[in-house]
């Protein structure tokens, strides 16, 4: 027999996926994803990246089969990174009109001008050394690095971009770019700042799948410190000051208090971005058996939005889209 003395039966709620469905307080759809892409210098190139299943590096010629995905797919738009053939201490490719990505951000949108393309401004992509600003004896030079980082977001703005993403960590960059892109004219284009962007072992693959990785010492001194909450909230606050339109915490899943807290505190579209690391160990995972990859991504990916997030930029995008359409 029942107790009639409960009062409070949640679970009458529960009974059925028609009805959970119906209560449920956080739905994830496609348009919430961005998906990163690598482009890189050459021809007839999609090239694996073995840290990253299921994430390859295309060359621009190869770039219409996963384009075509992208489109069909439902999603926001790509997040585009340039992989370039020659690199040099001040990452001279980075802010090239000619550049990889410039090229990339030109095809893509000569195909799909529909299509949202952010490009992300950093140049530790393109220097020899690895880091994302200028070095000098082995110090990241801030101030130096500015200029370069605007004059990068004007040349993929002139490609194409829709939004710049300036992902270096260097103080005061925002405000940089929003000059830069202003003086040319270019005054109606978002900025997506990197606001919280932690210094992470998550980011590991990425460097594989990038060839950033940094040649000497951490990026400790930029990036920030993941034992501080505060810091992430003053960091987009600052940005915010300085013009950004949409904010982000990176990375995403374990950063998920800051995600609630940035959320909670400021009124601006809030992006995470769920990224290699957290990627490769589900896939890895998947692969051995030992957990469902649908299952697990679904949940993943609903923590961010439950959390607070807006865009959630992930490899796990195409995927995830075709596992909505499928439930609908």
């Amino acid at each position: 027999m029942g107790n009639k003395n409960i009062s409070s039966r949640f679970r009458r709620l529960r009974q059925n996926q028609p009805l959970r469905d119906m209560v449920c307080e956080t739905q994830l759809y496609p348009k919430d994803f961005i998906y990163p892409l690598f482009v890189i210098e050459g021809d007839d190139i999609i090239e694996s990246v073995e840290s990253m299943p299921g994430v390859y590096r295309y060359s621009v010629d190869n770039l219409d089969g996963i384009l075509s995905e992208v489109n069909e797919s439902g999603i926001s738009g790509v997040l585009v990174f340039g992989v370039p053939a020659h690199k040099d201490s001040r990452g001279t490719e980075a802010y090239n009109k000619d550049g990889i990505v410039q090229k990339a951000i030109s095809h893509i949108k000569s195909k799909y001008p529909d299509m949202i393309v952010i490009a992300d401004i950093c140049l530790c992509e393109y220097t020899d050394h690895g880091h994302c600003g200028l070095v000098c004896r082995d110090e990241i030079l801030n101030d130096e690095t500015l200029p370069l980082l605007a004059k990068m977001a004007v040349t993929t703005v002139q490609a194409g971009a829709d939004i710049v993403a300036p992902s270096d960590m260097m103080d005061g960059d925002v405000a940089a770019i929003r000059r830069e892109l202003d003086k040319n004219g270019f005054i109606n284009t978002p900025i997506m700042g990197y606001s919280a962007k932690y210094s992470s072992a998550y980011y590991s693959p990425f460097r594989d799948a990038a060839g950033s990785a940094p040649g000497f010492g951490d990026r400790k001194s930029y990036q920030m410190d993941c034992r501080n909450v505060k810091e992430g909230l003053r960091e987009i606050e600052n940005d915010i000051a300085q013009g950004a339109d949409i904010v982000m915490v990176k990375p995403a899943l374990a950063y998920l208090d800051i995600v609630r807290a940035a959320s909670d505190r400021f009124d601006y579209p809030l992006a995470v971005y769920n990224v290699s690391g957290e990627y490769s160990m589900v896939k890895a995972a998947a692969i051995n058996g030992w957990i469902d990859e649908r299952k697990v991504v679904t949940e993943n990916l609903t923590a961010m939005k439950r959390a607070g997030a807006k865009i959630i930029i992930t490899y796990h995008a195409l995927d995830m889209a075709k596992w909505l359409k499928e439930e609908f």
